[in-house]
């Protein structure tokens, strides 16, 4: 069970089976998954049988990953979290996406801010890392502004659909200090 994080406007807040639906809203948007490297869901099921994948992966531990929710609507919005656990390197890599009616408010920011302080606060990540679609600028701009710093890129990285794509990998850093431990 992760645990439920609040900021100014949002909860971040552990997913259940009952978020479907709505993560079919935005999973099945082709808008949001354009630099996610996948194909937009094409039925609920698909959505039900990831839903299923996270929480097991979060049961497990092998996965991080909570329902962004306004305060003001009580509305899931999108999710955020960490993926490609190492516990044992404490680096794991962060992903998110939201719905498109929340981009350009300020909610990724803020979700991507509280999901690095858990990460820093709980000290189980040192690094945390993000891949990056070239083409995805606001991502990229996000990320810098909040403290990643790109480390360079990978080529043909990721496939969409027939096509290979490039991508950057960025870092964050949960610790002033990066001495050995």
């Amino acid at each position: 069970m992760l645990p439920t994080i609040e900021t100014d406007r949002l909860w971040l807040r552990q997913l259940d089976v009952n978020d479907a639906e709505r993560l079919f809203s935005i999973f099945s948007d082709p808008n949001v998954l354009q630099y996610y490297g996948m194909e937009p869901h094409a039925s609920i099921s698909e959505t039900e049988q990831m839903l299923t994948g996270m929480l097991e992966g979060i049961e497990s531990g092998a996965v991080m990953r909570w329902g962004i929710v306004t305060k003001q609507s009580s509305e899931l919005i999108g999710t955020i979290g960490f993926h490609n656990r190492a516990p044992r390197h404490r680096r794991a890599e962060v992903g998110y996406e939201l719905h498109p009616d929340h981009w350009r408010h300020g909610y990724a920011t803020e979700a991507l801010q509280a999901a690095l302080g858990y990460a820093a606060q709980t000290g189980e990540m040192e690094r945390v890392g993000a891949i990056v679609f070239t083409g995805n600028v606001a991502s990229q701009q996000m990320l810098e502004q909040n403290g990643f710093i790109r480390e360079g890129m990978l080529a043909r990285y990721m496939r969409q659909g027939d096509l290979a794509h490039d991508v950057y990998v960025y870092s964050y850093m949960t610790k002033e200090d990066h001495a050995d431990a």
